[in-house]
């Protein structure tokens, strides 16, 4: 827990440092904005889909994280927060979790974000595809990340009706 409040101290931080911040920032709720996140998600995993079947699929980890990612601003906003880095996305969803302000199982930050030196989540597999030389993940990880981010995504959507 000590590790996700001093990261949490450092986006919000980071929050207060200008209109362009790259932390996390309390703002009023936003369920418009919360809405449109969501619906970038879905339009991620249906540019993911598309890749798939076009044998793309080494941008198949890619979009499937960003649906993940964009599922999470969505949970954010709802909250009346702002995140414009990654690392402070997932954490305050973490201290969500951990203090009760949300319902979302711990798994599905396991599936996004590199835990215990896993290459298996979302991130990993992204950050290897994306930087990395190789332009086919193979099919069982690619379905494994496909899978998850639909998974996340419909869960993200429950977690939102959930939200006042």
């Amino acid at each position: 827990m000590h590790r996700i409040d001093n990261t949490l101290n450092w986006c919000l931080k980071q929050g207060e440092k200008g209109v362009k911040h790259k932390g996390l920032r309390k703002i009023e709720k936003n369920p418009k904005e919360s809405n449109d996140q969501i619906q970038k998600a879905k339009s991620d995993l249906d540019t993911m889909h598309y890749l798939y079947n076009g044998n793309k699929t080494d941008w198949v980890a890619s979009t499937a994280f960003y649906a993940m990612y964009h599922a999470l601003l969505a949970i954010l906003y709802k909250l009346g927060y702002e995140s414009r880095n990654q690392e402070c996305t997932i954490v305050s969803i973490e201290k969500f979790i951990k203090d009760g302000t949300i319902s979302l199982e711990q798994e599905y930050i396991d599936m996004i974000r590199s835990l215990q030196g896993s290459v298996e989540d979302a991130k990993s597999i992204r950050e290897e595809m994306q930087y990395g030389s190789k332009t086919v993940l193979e099919k069982r990880r690619c379905e494994k990340v496909m899978n998850n981010a639909k998974k996340m995504v419909e869960r993200v959507r429950e977690i939102l009706e959930e939200i006042e």
